[in-house]
């Protein structure tokens, strides 16, 4: 059974940091792309950064462009956001996922079969 465990959410003021974890257990973590989603409350889920096996490739989306950086760590089993910069409305709960397609599918929530939890970001003024 694959498990995700995301964590390191929090509060945080305006155009403050964060940075995301999600720890990969119960497989092969370098068999699968990995990705970062949020969900604003009233909102549909909303896809953020993804990132191939090995790393060297990345793909974001708009709202992460500049400001958010993705990026893994096969020996620990882990994947990162790196969250700079943030905005109110980065407020949401951030979401890790895997998937055993391609990257050119990244974008889209149904290429993973395995997601974490939820971490909660909250950035206020």
């Amino acid at each position: 059974q694959v498990l995700l465990d995301d964590s390191g959410g929090g509060s945080v003021q305006v155009g403050g940091s964060l940075r995301l974890s999600c720890l990969v257990s119960g497989g092969v973590f370098g068999n699968y792309i990995m990705a970062w989603f949020r969900q604003a409350p009233g909102k549909e889920r909303e896809f953020v950064a993804a990132i191939s096996r090995g790393g060297s490739s990345t793909i974001q989306g708009d709202s992460a462009k500049g400001r958010f950086t993705i990026s893994r760590d096969n020996a620990k089993n882990t994947v990162y956001l790196q969250m700079d910069s943030l905005k109110p409305e980065d407020t949401a709960v951030y979401f890790c996922a895997a998937g055993d397609g391609s990257l050119r599918n990244g974008n889209d929530e149904f290429a993973y079969d395995y997601w974490g939890q939820g971490a909660q970001v909250t950035v206020s003024a």
